[in-house]
């Protein structure tokens, strides 16, 4: 199986445009980029770069992921818990089904694994 490698995932140019982010919370709606990654030999689960313009919506992942935070800031609150200050070089666990509200303050973008 091939080995998979995302140089200068800080600095990749080539990701997608999603358009405004369904989950958004604020007046002027989040707007995303992605770059997924085809994972051979993963079992279904998946891999990629995402970007975020600032404002808040909700996590809307149901799988369990893994993220490295490459440029940007912001916090997450988890339903029920306090906010969580996020920045870039912080690396993430979600467990699965993990719900709360992002409040992005920079441009975020982040390398993820979600698990299948």
């Amino acid at each position: 199986m091939p080995i998979t490698i995302l140089s200068q995932s800080a600095t990749i140019s080539d990701l997608q445009d999603l358009g405004d982010l369904a989950s958004s919370l604020s007046a002027i709606p989040c707007r995303t980029r992605d770059l997924p990654v085809d994972l051979e030999g993963a079992g279904g689960s998946s891999m990629g770069v995402w970007e975020c313009t600032p404002g808040q919506s909700r996590r809307q992942v149901a799988g369990a992921e893994v993220m490295h935070i490459l440029t940007g800031a912001c916090s997450f609150t988890p339903e029920g818990g306090e906010p969580r200050e996020i920045r870039a070089g912080d690396t993430l666990f979600f467990p699965a089904n993990t719900r709360g509200i992002w409040n992005i303050q920079e441009t975020l973008r982040k390398v993820y694994v979600i698990f299948s």
